[in-house]
């Protein structure tokens, strides 16, 4: 965090030719006031010395006896090797360890004042995958964020836990709306119900997302460290960000619902289901968690779930872990991996709990793991954003950096080594095997179970029909994860799939919804 910072500090002051100082004050007019967090560090930055020195000289990580010194950067020119880092380090800690101690005691962001209210409300739904604003505690909002309607169809009454997208009508809601969409009252020409006379029998179904930092599509704008295109503009979203978890599941693969506002275009297999049957309005559940495992899913589906199996209507689940059981930051990166074995009683596990509360007629589709080869093939001698104004950083150097700092997001994938590289592939398709035997041979009383491969090989062939190359399907930020254009290529090519091989899935096409969206714009689109 502190390289990041500071490199886009110094690199303000190259292209604006002004002062650290200037830069900074720079930088804190392009940020929303309490997330100025960075002043302390200004005391300690200086145009000749790169972001590696300066963070090292914070002694701001941890350091093992005899570990190299991790840098981004190449290090200083005296010595091209760590060592000359070791140089420039003593060097300037003899100078600056006194006034370095002024930034200690915010080593973490939430030891900030201002920070402090927001991380733990951003602690509270990391720990329950729940909105942190449900008054009526039926596990849907009226707030956006922090798990709010962007990851959830929005509530539409949150003093009545009986009133929650996704629920049979009540009463065909002659009265009310009670599963939140949109459909209700009666007709006064013939006083049936609208819900009665448009979404009877309309196979009407819910989508539910069991999904990792790729389903709840992970991303930093690349505005945000690119000084060449900042301004003011460029962090309207960040307060946002932040208490989305850096994810955006409004503009998701699976529930995106909300027009893209970070490039491409939103194409969801919600939107294509609400399309297909205007009474499917609402009904979502993105239940995606940044680095979630296959052996995390039954625990936290036993309080995220929304799901009544007597009173709601089905649900097509996707189950969504892509990279997770392969990718870590360990040293020792495949002893840390899935097995087969665990992975099978991981998703025989939360399919068990899946069965005894999903409504009959529901549909699981499982997804294969990605083949995360396509990473360091594609981008591993391109430049990052950091490293586009000075030509200094590649994904490569980026990689790199994460291991050596033990937060690489996939150890097996995002490294030189080729080897390594194979073998996270193959355990990936391991594991891909057993989803697939699992979709093959197992039974479950309330849902019928599909299995597809993660379609990247196809959306990349998309995307060379449309004129672009493979590296432009990757978030240009962590180098690691699909982009929007890449979440919106998938949903095609997954409901293509559905619609030839499992047309149930998706359900019958409402022949009322002309009439539906006519009576809507008569009322004003209420």
């Amino acid at each position: 965090g502190c390289v990041l910072v500071v490199s886009v500090i110094e690199q303000l002051a190259q292209w604006h030719n002004s002062t650290v100082k200037a830069a900074m004050e720079r930088l804190c007019d392009y940020i929303p006031g309490k997330y100025q967090i960075m002043g302390h560090m200004l005391c300690c930055i200086d145009r000749e010395m790169n972001a590696d020195v300066v963070c090292h000289s914070l002694r701001l990580c941890k350091q093992d006896p005899g570990q190299l010194l991790c840098h981004l950067y190449s290090p200083p020119k005296k010595e091209k090797h760590s060592s000359g880092l070791f140089h420039a380090l003593a060097h300037t800690r003899s100078k600056r360890q006194i006034r370095s101690k002024s930034f200690l005691g915010f080593s973490s962001v939430c030891a900030f004042p201002l920070l402090a209210n927001l991380c733990e409300k951003i602690k509270y739904v990391l720990r329950n995958k729940l909105p942190f604003e449900d008054f009526d505690g039926d596990k849907f909002s009226t707030f956006p964020t922090l798990r709010g309607y962007h990851w959830r169809g929005r509530d539409c009454n949150d003093k009545n836990t009986t009133v929650y997208p996704g629920r049979r009508p009540d009463n065909w809601d002659a009265k009310s709306d009670s599963n939140c969409n949109g459909i209700w009252g009666v007709d006064p020409k013939d006083g049936i119900p609208y819900e009665e006379k448009f979404c009877k029998g309309a196979d009407s179904k819910g989508v539910v997302l069991l999904g990792d930092s790729a389903g709840a599509h992970f991303h930093i704008p690349p505005e945000w460290m690119t000084v060449t295109q900042m301004s003011a503009k460029s962090f309207f979203n960040l307060p946002m960000a932040f208490s989305d978890e850096l994810d955006w599941p409004q503009f998701s693969e699976i529930t995106g619902f909300l027009n893209s506002t970070i490039g491409g275009w939103t194409d969801s297999l919600y939107l294509r289901l609400r399309k297909r049957n205007r009474c499917n309005h609402r009904d979502l559940q993105n239940i995606s968690q940044n680095g979630g495992l296959s052996g995390e899913r039954a625990p936290y589906l036993s309080f995220s779930l929304a799901r009544n199996q007597l009173l709601d209507n089905p649900a097509i689940v996707i189950y969504a872990t892509i990279g997770n059981d392969v990718c870590n930051g360990e040293r020792d990166t495949l002893a840390h991996m899935t097995t087969p074995k665990e992975m099978l009683s991981n998703v025989v596990q939360a399919l068990r709990y899946l069965d005894s509360h999903l409504p009959n007629g529901s549909h699981v589709i499982l997804t294969g793991l990605v083949d995360g080869r396509f990473l360091w093939d594609n981008l591993h001698d391109r430049y990052h954003p950091l490293g586009q104004l000075n030509k200094d950083v590649t994904y490569s150097q980026l990689y790199t950096f994460l291991d050596c700092l033990q937060v690489s997001p996939c150890s097996g994938w995002l490294t030189p080594n080729e080897t390594l590289r194979n073998l996270t592939s193959e355990r990936a398709l391991q594991l891909s095997n057993v989803l697939k035997e699992i979709a093959r041979s197992e039974k479950f009383a309330n849902f019928d179970i599909f299995y597809m491969d993660f379609p990247l090989r196809q959306t990349a062939e998309e995307w060379r029909k449309m004129g672009g190359e493979p590296w432009q399907l990757i978030e240009p930020v962590d180098g690691f994860h699909p982009n929007q254009i890449a979440a919106a290529l998938g949903t095609g090519i997954i409901w293509q799939r559905a619609l030839h091989e499992w047309p149930q899935v998706l359900g019958k096409a409402n022949p009322f919804n002309d009439q539906i969206e006519a009576i809507f714009k008569d009322q004003g689109g209420h």
